[in-house]
């Protein structure tokens, strides 16, 4: 049995949820939590035990010196309360920590378990994968759910993934099948720029999650940082005449595709975000509906996977990637 003790009464509180590792490319989504715990200044109130799901050889502890004393921090998953004030106060129970090595099922009703003394409404899990996608667009994000009615509801794709899957869609399967409504929101990261961090990336899932839960996310710098990581990329790709032909292709792929799609549903939703933003004040500025342009680090271009410094043609779309498919 869980007792949350020292735990306030929540106000319609959402679960929101992201792991290191496999779902979690250019850290995009674990960043975007470990944002939210820091702007609303969540508070830690428990931690799963390291022992019952985690390979210390896969994920090893680290030794660390404080005050002149050697300490270890153990790799797990930590829930804290974050308190959202404004007109609509909302609570949010974030989940961060890195995907389990065994156990996903016990892992998984020990988190719903907290859910449920919390009163949680809605879990939101949030992942990033690679794609064949450039680093000058928006940042492609989907939101799916296993539950047709909040599919309609919320304007999410029903999964219709088969295939592998990480600790994401077996979260969502387990909410499914406990009754919680469920929403998972993936981002597109360029894989020819895949190390972290990427903060257009982050950027994106946060505006998306903001769409979702009807909550004004403070930005604070990573609007800025976004766009310096797309300018330190532009400049990458321009010293390298192959990558700049890649991504050139990459971009009229994509605006191709997405000719059609200055839909007004996508236009309204950046209006009403603006709006949100003008009429909530505070700091953090106005994000563009692409989450913004993007961080200060200097990123290598490669692919990941494979190894190769470059992709020497545009790669064929392949029907069994699972994180490309998994949204």
């Amino acid at each position: 049995m869980i007792e949350l003790e020292g735990v306030p009464e929540l106000v319609d509180p959402v679960m929101v949820a992201a792991f290191e590792g496999w779902n979690d490319a250019g850290d995009a989504a674990s960043t975007a939590v470990a944002h939210l715990d820091r702007e609303w200044k969540g508070e830690v109130f428990a931690a799963l035990d390291a022992e019952d799901y985690y390979d210390f050889q896969v994920n090893r502890p680290t030794v660390f010196i404080e005050d002149g004393v050697r300490k270890v921090t153990w790799p797990t998953t930590r829930l804290s309360v974050a308190r959202v004030g404004g007109e609509k106060p909302r609570d949010l129970v974030l989940v961060r920590g890195i995907e389990p090595s065994m156990r996903w099922r016990s892992f998984c009703n020990e988190l719903l378990g907290f859910a449920h003394e919390l009163g949680v409404e809605m879990v939101v899990v949030l992942g990033a994968l690679l794609g064949d996608t450039p680093h000058t667009r928006p940042v492609p994000i989907s939101g799916t759910t296993s539950d047709a009615d909040l599919a309609r509801r919320m304007d999410l794709e029903e999964t219709k993934y088969e295939g592998p899957t990480g600790i994401v869609g077996i979260l969502q399967e387990a909410c499914t099948h406990a009754g919680v409504p469920a929403v998972s929101l993936w981002a597109a990261v360029p894989h020819y720029v895949s190390q972290p961090p990427n903060p257009k990336a982050t950027l994106a899932l946060l505006n998306r999650l903001e769409d979702l839960i009807g909550v004004r996310v403070p930005l604070g710098e990573l609007p800025e940082d976004a766009r310096a990581w797309q300018v330190g990329v532009d400049q990458l790709a321009a010293e390298d005449t192959e990558v700049a032909e890649y991504v050139q292709s990459l971009e009229e792929a994509r605006d191709t595709a997405e000719l059609p799609e200055a839909s007004g549903e996508a236009i309204a939703r950046e209006f009403e975000r603006y709006l949100r933003r003008r009429d909530g004040g505070g700091p953090g500025g106005h994000a563009t509906a692409d989450g913004g342009e993007g961080p200060a680090g200097t990123p290598f271009l490669r692919d990941n996977p494979s190894g190769r410094s470059r992709p020497s043609r545009p790669p064929k779309p392949s029907g069994d990637d699972e994180e490309s498919s998994e949204d």
